[in-house]
């Protein structure tokens, strides 16, 4: 009886042990199947490129499944991040801080959170290469790429660029863009004299090629007291002839404003603390599909913004004695 009491004991504590490794096994697949999405711009623009450049480095090195997202702009990409429909959005600062502020038409986005800044983003004002202008203030009367009603930050960041050459948009015909992608295909068609977008995107490389080069206009930087006024976020950085700065003929100065990498303040703290490690752990493989991603690290991310950052990353800064710099 004994015998026979310890046999079933035995038995039920075996398949107790294996439905235990079963219910682990079971966890652990649901954990690795988990997809985490990463909203961005279109193909063709920096933003996608940089997103696709990350989702993979997260799946490869850390088993993160993370699926790139494409929408129409920063004002679809913002709200699905505050909602939690998505994990992880990028976008730049100024878009970031007015969706945070209320400063946009869905009111304020209160729930983002800041994980690091991605990289600087080099922009600017390009031409043919055969056009007359060579400054911004050269495009007083010209045909201008404005409104970006996708993209709403956008068109405060172009005026602050043409004030930089003392115009306004009373100075310019405006031509009404949604995105910059409508705003490169218009210039490429003849419909405007310039267009706007950030160096690195092959949508540049793309333009130049379609209409026998390019050139970028520059700036002067005593102008930059009345761009601030306009838009506080802005700032310039250098840029030198090179196959990244299409157009640009002589080293200069070129307005630059800090691209984000964001989320929602539910996000787990553990995938933010190991998004952000992963990326530092693993440059190379960034810079293989990305180059402006040779900018990032986790110190350089780390700047003083006004809106807070999650707290999976605030942990990563802290354990690597990481303090947040100035933006400027």
């Amino acid at each position: 009886m004994s015998s026979s009491v310890d046999h079933s004991a035995r038995r039920r504590s075996c398949l107790g042990a294996l439905a235990g490794i079963a219910g682990l096994a079971l966890a652990a697949t649901s954990a690795s199947a988990q997809t985490y999405g990463f909203a961005t711009l279109q193909p063709g623009t920096l933003n996608h490129t940089t997103a696709s450049a990350i989702a993979k480095v997260l799946k490869d090195k850390a088993g993160l499944n993370v699926l790139v997202q494409p929408t129409a702009g920063d004002n679809v990409i913002i709200p699905m991040v505050n909602k939690a429909e998505v994990e992880i959005g990028i976008t730049n600062a100024p878009e970031l801080h007015n969706a945070f502020e209320g400063a946009g038409a869905g009111g304020k986005q209160t729930e983002l959170r800041i994980i690091a800044t991605a990289h600087p983003l080099k922009s600017a004002f390009w031409v043919r290469k055969d056009a007359p202008m060579r400054t911004i203030a050269d495009l007083r009367g010209k045909r201008v790429a404005l409104g970006y009603s996708a993209m709403r930050v956008l068109d405060g960041l172009g005026r602050a660029m043409l004030a930089t050459g003392g115009l306004t948009e009373k100075d310019v015909t405006p031509v009404l863009v949604p995105n910059v992608i409508r705003g490169a295909d218009d210039f490429v068609s003849g419909a405007s004299d310039m267009y706007f977008f950030a160096f690195g995107a092959p949508k540049v490389r793309e333009v130049d090629a379609t209409v026998g080069g390019t050139r970028v206009l520059e700036i002067n930087e005593s102008g930059m007291p009345a761009a601030r006024k306009i838009s506080p976020w802005g700032y310039l950085s250098d840029a030198y002839p090179s196959a990244v700065f299409v157009g640009v003929e002589k080293p200069m100065k070129v307005y630059t404003f800090d691209n984000v990498l964001f989320t929602n303040a539910k996000a787990p703290d553990a995938f933010v603390y190991k998004f952000l490690d992963t990326l530092e752990k693993n440059k190379p493989d960034l810079l293989a599909i990305q180059p402006v991603l040779r900018d990032f690290s986790a110190a350089a991310g780390y700047k003083k913004y006004a809106i807070p950052y999650h707290p999976g990353a605030v942990k990563y800064f802290q354990e690597h004695n990481l303090a947040a710099k100035d933006v400027l």
